[in-house]
């Protein structure tokens, strides 16, 4: 089974593809979105969780999204459908790092997709080209809850510097020219949620599915990611969103 098609089915009961609970991206997206505001951009969007609830909250606000898996966007699509909403959301299929456009936004997001640029710092570079004066930008990153040890780092495929201490992160988007204006640090019962949900969805597909081709090997990667977690990375990897203005 492909990467893209795993997470689909790991996501279904929780498509908010990051360690939040609905009433923190409530909270987040409350903060983030001004009374003004009519544009919204989420880059890598994947199934378009964040975008739909804004435009279901605003309705007179327009989105875009932009991702590389066309499943995703598909997903999202449908899900606008549903929604009601999908005459104000236009996608993109391609990769995030490489999205311009001809307008600026008034809301620019991009949570747990720091790896389409590289890394936190350069997803702020990127998003900075894309906000509109005075907008607020979300983005939402992982950093160390306390010290790896071999095996989280093991079970993450990370090394010691992917991510820094909180207080360190925060100063490092504070230098990038950004001021906090809101953040939240997701909680371990969010934490346990998320994985709880992402390896308990993969594990029901494969239980139901027996007789797929991909049954077993998506069984043995659900047991496998759970193990990996408890084993491996939970208190250790931490996760903040962060509402950021452009500092003066």
């Amino acid at each position: 089974m492909d990467r893209q098609r795993r997470s689909q089915l790991a996501h279904a009961d929780h498509p908010i593809a990051a360690p939040l609970a609905d009433d923190s991206v409530a909270r987040l997206l409350d903060r983030a979105v001004a009374d003004e505001a009519d544009r919204a951009l989420d880059l890598g969007c994947g199934g378009g969780a964040w975008l739909r609830r804004l435009l279901v909250r605003n309705p007179s606000m327009r989105a875009e999204g932009v991702d590389i898996h066309a499943a995703a966007l598909e997903q999202a699509r449908e899900g606008a459908e549903k929604d009601g909403v999908a005459d104000r959301l236009v996608l993109h299929e391609m990769d995030a790092a490489a999205f311009a456009s001809a307008h600026r936004f008034d809301v620019v997001l991009s949570v747990g997709a720091a790896h389409a640029f590289g890394g936190l710092l350069p997803t702020l570079t990127a998003a900075r080209e894309l906000l509109a004066p005075g907008g607020h930008l979300v983005v939402g990153d992982g950093f160390w809850e306390r010290e790896p040890d071999a095996a989280a780092l093991s079970s993450l495929g990370a090394t010691w510097d992917d991510y820094a201490d909180l207080p360190t992160t925060v100063d490092r988007v504070v230098a990038e020219g950004w001021t906090p204006v809101y953040g939240h640090v997701s909680t371990a019962g969010e934490w346990d949620d998320y994985e709880w949900s992402w390896t308990g969805s993969l594990s029901r597909w494969a239980l139901d599915h027996r007789e797929e081709p991909d049954a077993l090997d998506t069984y043995k990667a659900a047991a496998e990611h759970r193990s990996e977690w408890l084993n491996g990375y939970r208190g250790t990897l931490g996760f903040v969103t962060l509402v950021l203005r452009r500092s003066p």
